[in-house]
């Protein structure tokens, strides 16, 4: 795909954190397109959560350029640029003195949205990540389960309307049954809006049910692009097989135990 044509583009991009040490992004290139889901994975300290940071301008490149719908990101205004990319992370982030709408409604009253359409906003994203407004809205992080501040944490992304969406482990804190249903329902929510997202994970598993394409990265560059399929039955070096074969023993596991 051409830079020009891509949501997110990576030219040529490096990342180092002091010129004595080795660089942690060396040398990427990797386009995303419109509505694409890119799930991006390696090991820790392969440059995988550097990468996203890139994106909307938390860090800036050592050299190479990064664009976001065709602007370089160094050139543009990093307040107005988060402010139109959602992000979700691990930590989950809430505000601890503020409430589960509070929370929410922080980018829409950054954005000088009126009460009512913040109102509005806010019953309609709790809604959408499935929690109940009545029981929800009023309650503070500290009365929530980790499933619920991570919904509240993907609500608070959305809040503004991004058509943009960067996760970082999103879901790797949660016990597996919560993760697999905020999984789906995330995956849901980027079709109904038509979002671009760009989610790191250390699951292949969860790499290979949610994207339409995965990226993997060791050692600061990108071994291996391409559709769970590509990924899965295409020519690989022996650290992708090596990925790659952990979703499959997963499956072929489950098929021996219903077999049973």
């Amino acid at each position: 795909m051409s830079p020009a044509a891509a949501t997110i583009a990576f030219e040529n991009v490096s990342k180092r954190y002091g010129e004595a040490l080795a660089p942690v992004l060396d040398g990427v290139s990797l386009s995303v397109r419109e509505r694409e889901f890119l799930a991006v994975v390696g090991p820790s300290g392969s440059g995988k959560s550097t990468l996203l940071r890139l994106i909307n301008r938390l860090i800036d490149p050592s050299s190479g350029t990064v664009r976001v719908n065709r602007e370089d990101v160094q050139t543009a205004d990093a307040v107005s640029l988060r402010r139109r990319i959602g992000y979700v992370f691990q930590g989950i982030g809430l505000f601890p003195h503020m409430t589960v709408a509070e929370n929410i409604a922080i980018t829409p009253k950054l954005l000088d949205w009126d009460e009512a359409r913040t109102k509005a906003r806010v019953d309609e994203l709790i809604k959408l990540v499935r929690l109940d407004s009545a029981k929800h809205r009023d309650r503070f992080p500290a009365q929530l389960s980790g499933g619920e501040g991570q919904r509240v944490g993907v609500a608070r992304a959305l809040a503004a309307g991004p058509k943009i969406m960067l996760m970082d482990e999103p879901f790797g804190a949660l016990d597996p049954l919560t993760r697999d249903a905020l999984g789906e329902d995330y995956r849901r929510l980027h079709n109904e809006f038509g979002l671009t997202t760009v989610m790191i994970t250390h699951d292949m598993l969860e790499a290979v049910l949610l994207a339409d394409r995965v990226a993997v990265i060791r050692d600061g560059r990108i071994v291996a692009d391409g559709t769970p399929d590509q990924l899965m039955n295409g020519e690989q070096d022996a650290y992708v097989r090596e990925l790659m074969a952990a979703p499959r023993r997963q499956s072929e596991r489950l098929r021996a135990l219903e077999r049973r």
